[in-house]
């Protein structure tokens, strides 16, 4: 058995629907509505220890509900889920001592506290022994450069900084699961590479399984070994992201830089993606738009400055996968 095992979750939620205005919401006073929104399909999926695993999808896909049934806030409707014996919405008190969280968009540290005195609080909270503690602390302080904030309160830290704090108060009780949620969101350059490195030196040394959820395909590019597409509600890809490249293997991309600012007008079977007035990429499958053709197109109708030719970018191919997926919806 796999240290994850994931064996046909579902999850439906019951969501309020009423009339608009005050009308609408007396009437649900009396008789309320409710529809039912199936948010998780029948997914399933193994996880072995140590992996590294990006979850995908548009918002509204399902993928945070497969997360939170995984760290055992959520339970499923149906279907069962077993992480190395224990079953986290059932045993959560002995679960949560073997996982750590880590919202990007929300710190488990006290706002107007040291980060030092968080860091002791959780040591309590986990009945971390002395020794543990005192070897993970200086190993994180270390590996994650925090000797210069460590002392300040929360309030006066950098998004970079106090990023790096979360990510260590995480990882204080020796975790052998991690829960990423947009860890490196609004983090500059160099925060954003200090962090992926530091998860990836972590997981190489210590084996420790991590699971992440994000929109930046740069966490998962430069960190996980494997990804899972989830799209309304249902898994759609599991494996590894160059299987995602080599299943849209025919797909091309050109950057084309224009003498003057141009409005590109829409071309069949090609997506047109305008990164300023001055630069736009034209993404298409080989097998279906004849490169030569789409040049002399584009020469003969704009003033064209220069054009790169490549393969598109792993965000450009999840991008496309989606779209796909919503019209065969």
């Amino acid at each position: 058995m796999s240290f994850i095992e994931v064996s046909n979750i579902s999850k439906t939620y019951k969501i309020s629907k009423r009339k608009s205005g005050v009308p609408g919401m007396l009437a649900n006073l009396f008789v309320p509505k409710y529809e039912n929104k199936e948010a998780v399909k029948n997914v399933s999926f193994s996880i072995e220890k140590g992996e590294m695993v990006g979850f995908v999808g548009p918002n509204g896909a399902g993928k945070s509900t497969t997360i939170k049934m995984l760290s055992g806030i959520l339970y499923p409707d149906t279907g069962e889920i077993n992480v190395s014996g224990l079953i986290p919405y059932k045993q959560r008190k002995e679960y949560v001592s073997r996982i750590g969280v880590v919202f990007g968009q929300k710190s488990q540290l006290q706002w107007d506290l040291p980060v030092i005195d968080s860091f002791e609080l959780l040591k309590a909270i986990y009945s971390i022994p002395d020794d543990v503690y005192k070897k993970n602390l200086d190993r994180y302080m270390e590996m994650l450069d925090m000797d210069k904030f460590i002392k300040q309160p929360v309030r006066q830290l950098s998004l970079g900084q106090r990023m790096r704090a979360d990510i260590a108060a995480a990882l204080l009780h020796s975790p052998e699961i991690v829960f990423f949620d947009e860890p490196t969101i609004g983090v500059d350059v160099v925060g954003k590479d200090a962090i992926r490195n530091f998860i990836k030196d972590l997981n190489a040394e210590d084996g420790v399984t991590m699971i992440f959820t994000t929109h930046d395909m740069q966490d998962i590019e430069k960190t996980c070994n494997r990804l899972v597409i989830i799209s309304e509600g249902s898994k759609i890809y599991d494996g590894t992201l160059d299987g995602v490249r080599k299943l849209h293997g025919s797909s091309r991309q050109l950057d084309v830089y224009f003498m003057n600012d141009s409005e590109v007008a829409e071309i069949p079977d090609v997506e047109i993606v305008e990164v300023d007035k001055r630069h736009s990429q034209f993404i298409f499958d080989g097998k279906k738009v004849h490169i030569n053709d789409l040049m002399s197109h584009l020469l003969g109708t704009y003033n064209v400055k220069d054009i790169n030719i490549s393969e598109p970018d792993i965000e450009s191919i999840i991008r496309k996968i989606y779209s796909r997926e919503k019209v065969a919806g």
